[in-house]
């Protein structure tokens, strides 16, 4: 369906000492994909996990794993995380000078590539990459912990993306991570986002179907 809404668990909010319990949770959720924030203490000011929790997500489903880099010198690790199993790989584009060799790497080992925005990057910066993504991320929160309250101004830049993917007829998906619920998730969609990512809300629910379903009206 063209005009689908997506959405992907944030496993980053998950239980992790039920980690398996918690992926099927995800799957029975019907959820299009678990999103994974990869996260190494200097790009953010927190530690997450690394390739081997993806391949152990990767065991435990078949959903489709978008896998979020957080972390400086991108490329030096796609080739773990393709190896872990990543369906999808989005890094950030205030991580690395070597932007345009790490999505064509990203496509070489045929994944899908996305490029991620902090909430202060100007979008102006993806003009010249738009074309070889699959995927822009906004980040609606400052980046580095989970439960943060979703930073309104990011809603002009995904209007912006929205615009410049219809002009160019792009097949591209438009992502939000950060302080989704099921009000931030109606204006996201307004402004033209089809792909949102939510953590606590999510994952803070008994059924958590019904809270993808939620977010997907």
């Amino acid at each position: 369906m063209k005009n689908k809404i997506k959405v992907a668990p944030s496993i980053l909010s998950a239980d992790f000492s039920h980690l398996h319990d918690e992926v099927k949770r995800v799957e029975k959720s019907k959820a299009d994909a678990i999103h994974i924030d990869i996260m190494d203490g200097h790009f953010v000011p927190n530690l997450t996990m690394g390739p081997k929790i993806v391949s152990a997500i990767n065991r435990s489903s078949e959903i489709f794993l978008d896998v979020h880099l957080m972390i400086y010198n991108p490329f030096d690790y796609i080739d773990k995380f393709v190896e872990a199993g990543a369906d999808l790989i989005t890094f950030h584009i205030e991580a690395t000078e070597d932007i345009e060799d790490t999505i064509n790497f990203i496509k070489k080992c045929g994944k899908k590539a996305g490029l991620a925005f902090n909430p202060e990057t100007s979008f102006s910066l993806a003009l010249k990459y738009i074309e070889m993504v699959d995927l822009v991320l906004f980040m609606s929160v400052h980046p580095g912990f989970g439960g943060q309250k979703f930073i309104p101004s990011v809603l002009e830049k995904i209007e912006m993306a929205k615009k410049l993917k219809d002009d160019m007829k792009l097949d591209l998906d438009i992502q939000v991570d950060g302080g989704i619920g099921k009000e931030t998730a109606l204006k996201c969609k307004k402004h033209g986002a089809n792909f949102l990512v939510a953590g606590t809300y999510l994952f803070s629910l008994d059924d958590m179907k019904t809270g993808v379903d939620n977010l997907r009206l």
